[in-house]
């Protein structure tokens, strides 16, 4: 029979997938809105362009042309922001009645179960950082990347002495090959890069907080990786690792990351709750363990050489294959050690490999 915590883990990673869903929604939705946006946005543009000959052209003229376009660029950011931030308050509502109803569904015995308020956890993951900025920095950054790329092309572009039509081309792309050929590009990249994450820091903070406020059922939080060969180091070394309920790293760890949580609950003895007066499914079926699974670890020893030495890079594969597990590779920030810091600190798994 699968205790709680079991049954907490496999809920965790089919979420996962569910979220990952979701943020294809939300990119979709973003990128859309910048594509509708640009078709405005060029169309001032070439206008612009239009009133600057070669022979008048100055960069003072130029920034005081592109004024019409900046504005433009700078309502569709206002806009994405929106769009997103409507997003996140919905998810925080989502996944906080998730966590709720799972809990409720998974715990042999009635417990009571705390819930979250929506609007202050919108708001302190509005005011809560992720890879060093608040989303709405990161938004300020996307619009100021934007306006930057478009003018410096069009600089070098009457330098190089290109026509409008080609200044115009190189900045968007061409529609053969659905814009993606375009110096925008890295920004819709980039754009998806973030939304992406914002999503991800959102869902973790929520569940962050529905663990506080249940911190006398939840004991602790254990770190889940994605088992693949795209996984990050930093994921790679936290996998199946368990941090206190009010410390210790949360996803997302970087740009992209596909990481998630999963709680571990209190035994009945923590909950200072009499066996001898519950049933003998209840009994054995929350056991305050930390669930059985396959860590990025164990699922790595049991891939081929090859697929090793493609995740960890040949020489640390060695290792690896000698017995150094992979959370040896990382620093305690999780930043890679280097094969001279690994080699000061790990001389004996060198020597098995023959390095």
């Amino acid at each position: 029979m699968a205790t709680a915590n079991e049954k907490l883990q496999t809920a965790a990673i089919d979420h996962s997938f569910d979220g990952i869903r979701y943020q294809n929604q939300v990119v979709y939705k973003v990128i859309a809105l910048l594509n509708r946006t640009d078709k405005d946005l060029f169309v001032q543009l070439t206008a612009a362009l239009q009133h600057l000959p070669v022979s008048q052209f100055t960069v003072e003229r130029l920034d005081s042309l592109l004024a019409s376009v900046r504005q433009i660029n700078a309502t569709a950011y206002q806009k994405i922001r929106h769009e997103l931030q409507t997003e996140l308050a919905d998810l925080v509502a989502y996944e906080q009645g998730y966590q709720h109803q799972l809990f409720q569904n998974t715990l042999p015995v009635t417990f009571e179960v705390a819930t979250v308020p929506v609007a202050q956890v919108v708001s302190s993951a509005m005011a809560r950082p992720f890879q060093g900025r608040l989303l709405s920095e990161w938004m300020a950054g996307l619009e100021a990347e934007k306006a930057a790329k478009i003018r410096d092309a069009i600089r070098i572009g009457y330098v190089e002495g290109q026509t409008i039509q080609e200044m115009v081309q190189r900045i968007r792309g061409t529609k053969a090959r659905q814009y993606q050929d375009g110096i925008l590009e890295i920004t819709r990249r980039n754009a998806e890069t973030i939304v992406r994450t914002a999503v991800s820091h959102t869902a973790n903070h929520t569940r962050q907080k529905f663990a506080e406020a249940n911190d006398d059922l939840v004991k602790g939080v254990k770190w889940l990786s994605t088992l693949d060969g795209k996984t990050s180091d930093v994921c790679i070394s936290r996998d199946s690792k368990v941090y206190p309920v009010d410390s210790g790293p949360r996803p997302p760890a970087h740009f992209n990351c596909r990481s998630t949580t999963t709680f571990v609950l209190k035994s009945f003895r923590e909950l200072n709750i009499d066996l001898k007066e519950l049933p003998e499914g209840s009994r054995s079926s929350m056991d305050g363990q930390v669930p059985a699974s396959m860590t990025y670890n164990e699922w790595l020893k049991g891939k081929d050489s090859t697929f090793q030495d493609k995740v960890l890079g040949p020489t640390r594969a060695k290792l690896f294959r000698e017995g150094m597990p992979v959370d040896r590779f990382v620093n305690k920030a999780g930043d890679r050690l280097t094969l001279d810091e690994l080699r000061k600190r790990d001389a004996e798994y060198f020597r098995k490999a023959g390095l």
